[in-house]
């Protein structure tokens, strides 16, 4: 949370732990056995090969299966570190401070941390993303999209082979207003390349009838959002479709598994809208089991802001996660001073 000081101006930003902010970074040479560039942030260092991603930092290794890392990361860079902790896995993921962001091994992990085996540092967001989208560009083949379906798409193991910068580098949708509005986010469509997903043939694309009155024509608007929703080229990947002061709708479709744990810094709604969703709820800083949620369409769920999520879903299914957008939460909660569920009873 980034925040002026009244007496300066200057820009400040919320560091509970007083860490310096780490501003060294190394891309390598291409390997010549893979074709894949290695990486280095801080302390951490970033090597795929054709099946693992393999991270180490002093006196600490760990590794992923690429698919995994890759379907990530590729979140984590185009939420823009999103709210909160994204835990790629138990071990690995980063922690959002707007304008700065943690990158950990062990820091939610209650192995690591009783042990004191834990390692984090600090970053400048414009800085690290860079990076990480350097990353995910150099190590998704040509037939990988790692922002789709696993049925959806080619596989990403083997050595270097191409690029898919198309996918890589999509836009997430982030409506001012609403969708459909004059200016903003526009509907979706088969002419602008958006046709209608293979688990949604049965979904109606009529579009609901405005008839406003005369000089409100760009005031007044209405969108069907179960055909724009239809119309995802992408899985778990929430985008802003309406704006109403702080309060976001951010609806998607999921397919398969989130890729993944996301430990939010505020209240967060689910509003099921159809098919169903497990969902494994997690201790957000030590990764104990704690729930397990089961959403069929109608049902709704509150996720509190001290636990981590993950969901599983066997059949597309349409979301809607409704957000608060209030700036001033992410220092509420450094500081405490936040609600960590909506009613205490």
């Amino acid at each position: 949370m980034a925040m002026k000081d009244n007496d300066t101006g200057d820009l400040k930003v919320a560091n509970p732990r007083g860490l310096p902010v780490v501003s060294d970074f190394e891309i390598g040479a291409i390997d010549n056995e893979t074709g894949y560039r290695s990486f280095r942030v801080g302390s951490f260092s970033f090597r795929r090969d054709e099946y693992f991603v393999r991270i180490s930092w002093p006196g600490g290794n760990h590794q992923m299966p690429i698919d995994a890392f890759l379907r990530a990361m590729m979140r984590d860079v185009a939420w823009g570190f999103f709210y909160g902790t994204v835990n790629f896995d138990g071990v690995f993921g980063t922690t959002n401070y707007y304008g700065e962001v943690e990158v950990f091994v062990g820091a939610m992990n209650d192995a690591y941390t009783s042990a004191g085996r834990e390692l984090i540092e600090r970053f400048r967001s414009e800085e690290l993303i860079d990076v990480f989208r350097q990353m995910v560009d150099d190590w998704t083949n040509e037939s990988y999209d790692p922002f789709a379906a696993p049925m959806e798409t080619g596989t990403p193991w083997g050595t270097k082979k191409g690029s898919n910068n198309e996918a890589v580098s999509r836009q997430r949708v982030t409506a001012q207003r609403m969708v459909g509005l004059a200016g903003d986010a526009p509907k979706r469509s088969d002419e602008t390349g958006y046709p209608v997903n293979r688990a949604f043939r049965d979904v109606g694309q009529d579009e609901p009838e405005v008839h406003a009155e005369p000089g409100f024509e760009g005031e007044v608007a209405a969108f069907n959002l179960f055909a724009y929703l239809s119309r995802s080229d992408v899985t778990w990947n929430p985008s802003v479709c309406s704006v109403v002061r702080d309060s976001l709708f951010c609806p998607t479709t999921e397919e398969f598994i989130l890729p993944v744990e996301h430990g939010n810094d505020r209240v967060e709604w689910f509003l099921q809208l159809s098919d169903e969703i497990v969902w494994d709820v997690k201790d957000g800083k030590t990764g104990a089991p704690r729930a397990v949620v089961t959403m069929r369409a109608g049902d709704v769920a509150c996720m509190p802001a001290d636990i981590r999520h993950q969901g599983y879903s066997n059949k597309r299914a349409m979301l809607l996660v409704w957000e608060n957008g209030s700036p001033a939460i992410p220092e509420m909660v450094r500081s405490g001073t936040a609600p960590v569920v909506p009613v205490r009873w």
